[in-house]
């Protein structure tokens, strides 16, 4: 039997990938600093004997405790926000980057045969687009001035409208956000290491994670999560821009098993690899599909018509990498798997901290 660390492994997604290779016949032992933000004094519920040891990844003794006798890792410990680290750099800097520089290092001296490190979709700032007439267009970018006066959309250099197209590996990457940029560092992190040290690395680059176990109450989480906590404090989902935004949302069980399979999968070494649906959706209509799953349609999702600094219009995952070199295939879609989500929402204390997120945002300028 293989023994895994999930570091994170106490978090949304980390519980879930803890799970998936338990039930799998692997040991597993996770590192997990059990913040507030994050988890909220909850009690944490692990999968049937696991080893839990709590301590921040920076911490290099906790770390070296957690690698005895570890086959593989699944680096998934990370502070996760677009908005929240545009202001507090310096926290998602330490966390995100100095953490894994202080695992990578301790794993010099306690090596493993396999890493697998959770990037995140938002390194490709703006997805895929394509001119009216099929050129593929990698860099697009919202203009501020256009923003302000409402011009959602991104435009060509010569000013032609653009269309989305899913987002595939070869997009170049556009930093939009401190926390974009400090995901990026991760992957490129642990992928030099791999290659360095003939270790079995991958980066999994994720899209919008959704399932039971998010954390309803932390506004910097996944945004259904932040539907989640308004609707169920009798109240309307906010939105920025108009709404019609597009996203990939991926279900976390499915996340689990590509990360199972990416530790696994051989023909994976040194790649980079997006994990979604496949599927776009546009905001306001995820909005309102939870809506309706949670019994409340009338609340109709209010449009700020403002923009966040470092968002970004669409991005959708183009999957045919992880199809191909993964066997990756998504079992299940938003629109028919919002019941266990939505019977969890109803069993669990979610405070509504989406204004104060608002606020927050527009004392510091974030807003416009």
């Amino acid at each position: 039997m293989k023994r895994i660390l999930v570091t994170g492994g106490c978090g949304f997604i980390g519980r879930h990938v803890a799970q998936e290779f338990a039930d799998h016949g692997y040991s597993v032992c996770i590192l997990d600093a059990l913040l507030d933000q994050v988890h909220g004094g909850e009690a944490v519920n692990l999968p049937a004997g696991a080893e839990l040891i709590k301590g921040d990844v920076r911490d290099r003794e906790a770390v070296t405790k957690a690698l005895k006798g570890v086959d593989g890792v699944v680096h998934l410990a990370a502070e996760v926000g677009v908005g929240q680290s545009m202001y507090e750099i310096a926290r998602y800097v330490g966390a995100n980057d100095l953490g894994t520089a202080t695992l990578l290092e301790v794993l010099i001296k306690h090596p493993v045969e396999r890493i697998v490190v959770a990037s995140s979709m938002s390194v490709y700032g703006e997805g895929l687009y394509a001119t009216p007439d099929g050129r593929r267009v990698g860099n697009a970018r919202r203009k501020a001035n256009d923003l302000k006066g409402g011009q959602w959309d991104p435009l060509s250099a010569d000013g032609e409208p653009l269309s989305p197209l899913p987002t595939d590996e070869e997009k170049p990457i556009d930093l939009a956000s401190i926390y974009a940029l400090t995901k990026y560092a991760q992957e490129r992190a642990v992928l030099i290491f791999g290659e360095a040290y003939g270790v079995n690395a991958v980066a999994l680059r994720l899209f919008n994670v959704f399932g039971a176990g998010q954390a309803l109450s932390n506004p910097y989480t996944g945004v259904l999560a932040n539907f989640a906590s308004r609707l169920a404090n009798g109240k309307r989902p906010m939105i920025f821009e108009d709404g019609q935004q597009k996203r990939d949302f991926v279900h976390v069980r499915d996340v689990a098993r590509a990360f199972r399979l990416a530790l696994e999968q051989r023909q994976a070494k040194g790649h980079v690899i997006n994990i979604g649906s496949g599927r776009a959706y546009a905001i306001r209509d995820v909005a309102r599909l939870l809506a309706e799953a949670m019994g409340t349609p009338d609340r109709s999702p209010e449009l700020l018509g403002k923009a966040r600094s470092g968002d970004i219009r669409n991005c959708f995952a183009d999957i045919s990498k992880a199809r191909e070199l993964l066997g990756f295939e998504p079992g299940r879609q938003l629109e028919n798997s919002l019941g266990d989500f939505v019977s969890w929402v109803r069993n669990t204390i979610a405070i509504d901290r989406g204004a104060d997120m608002k606020r927050e945002l527009e004392e510091r300028g974030l807003v416009s």
